[in-house]
């Protein structure tokens, strides 16, 4: 009886190796002659009134030419934008993934209430447990203006899945009191479908606490290796990802003075169009009994089933919260040549 590697080393090092080199790839295009340039921000006319450039202080300001840049110039680099949106998607994929099949700590666990209602507050609770559920009006009741608020509700949304979860997993040891069974999972799967849009219209927030905490004691060394390899790729990604929104931003600027200064984040922000496919996905995973969490076995099975493209390469438990980020990693396809098979959540 011989040794065999895991499975998911198996599919996502090699995975990560060939987005790791395409990054390095994007990269290295810029090398040639460009007609944008940087000057120090403390040099002459360095300076720029852009309120979202105050905290990277550490940038210098991108330059275009009066006129902006030529329309190839600007295809070219729009066109980078794209690929380097398709590593930074199939990272996240990877990484999510990762973090999904990690165990949930019991230090997490200790740290919740006792109840949903206590980490979600009476307004979302209400609209959770109403008889008519709507993902949209408990995403547009809370504020999400800044980053800090959008990962503390992912945080509480998260928080009463778990909690909702588990009293449904210890129903045989001491049976449901008070909410009944049947409107226990009807809850979970709501704040998963809430949780599902959320991520979606916020695909770049930062890890959540239960994200943290499942980093922080994970024992897995195969897990950690994925972890941080896919993290520190959709790290790099991220930023090169930036610097050329900067350069299209000064170019647009630049083509129309009476443009908005302010600028949003680099955009993998989902329109109205994917929001709803996020939420038909979400229905779709409840009828097929895959939004609820599996044990070992059930994922083992899942483990065995082939891709749809017959190269059968593929990560355990396709049935996670964040299952369009996978969709978008099939893009790639057109750019590397084929690498399908990127797990994720």
């Amino acid at each position: 009886m011989g040794t065999q590697q895991r499975g998911d080393l198996l599919v996502n090092i090699p995975a990560l190796r060939k987005l790791d080199a395409m990054l390095l790839e994007y990269l290295d295009s810029f090398g040639e002659a460009q007609e944008f340039w940087y000057v120090a921000k403390d040099a002459d006319g360095g300076e720029d009134d852009d309120d979202s450039t105050c905290d990277k202080w550490w940038i210098p300001t991108v330059r275009v030419p009066a006129e902006g840049l030529s329309d190839a110039s600007r295809k070219w680099l729009q066109h980078q934008k794209d690929l380097v949106g398709q590593v930074l998607k199939a990272a996240m994929a990877i990484n999510a993934d990762v973090i999904a099949e990690m165990e949930i700590p019991e230090e997490y666990i200790e740290s919740l209430p006792k109840n949903g209602r206590s980490i979600l507050g009476d307004s979302m609770y209400k609209i959770i447990t109403d008889d008519v559920f709507d993902p949209n009006e408990l995403l547009q009741s809370v504020d999400l203006s800044t980053e800090h608020k959008i990962v503390d509700l992912k945080d509480r949304i998260e928080a009463s899945v778990v909690i909702w979860h588990r009293k449904i997993s210890n129903k045989l040891s001491w049976g449901p009191a008070g909410v009944s069974l049947e409107k226990r999972e009807e809850f979970e799967e709501r704040a998963q479908t809430a949780l599902l849009i959320l991520k979606h219209r916020f695909p770049g927030i930062p890890q959540s606490a239960l994200d943290i905490s499942k980093i922080q004691y994970n024992t897995d060394v195969g897990y950690a290796i994925l972890e941080s390899y896919s993290r520190t790729l959709e790290s790099l990604a991220f930023a090169v990802l930036s610097r050329i929104e900067d350069v299209l931003h000064a170019d647009a600027v630049a083509c129309d003075p009476k443009r908005t200064k302010s600028r949003r984040r680099p955009s993998l922000e989902c329109d109205a169009a994917a929001e709803a496919e996020a939420e038909a996905e979400a229905e779709t995973a409840h009828h097929s009994g895959s939004v609820h969490w599996q044990d070992h076995q059930d994922a083992e099975d899942d483990g065995g089933e082939k891709h749809p493209d017959g190269n059968g390469r593929k990560l355990k438990k396709l049935h996670r919260v964040a299952t369009k980020k996978f969709l978008h990693t099939q893009k790639i396809d057109g750019v590397a040549g084929g690498l399908k098979s990127f797990a994720h959540r």
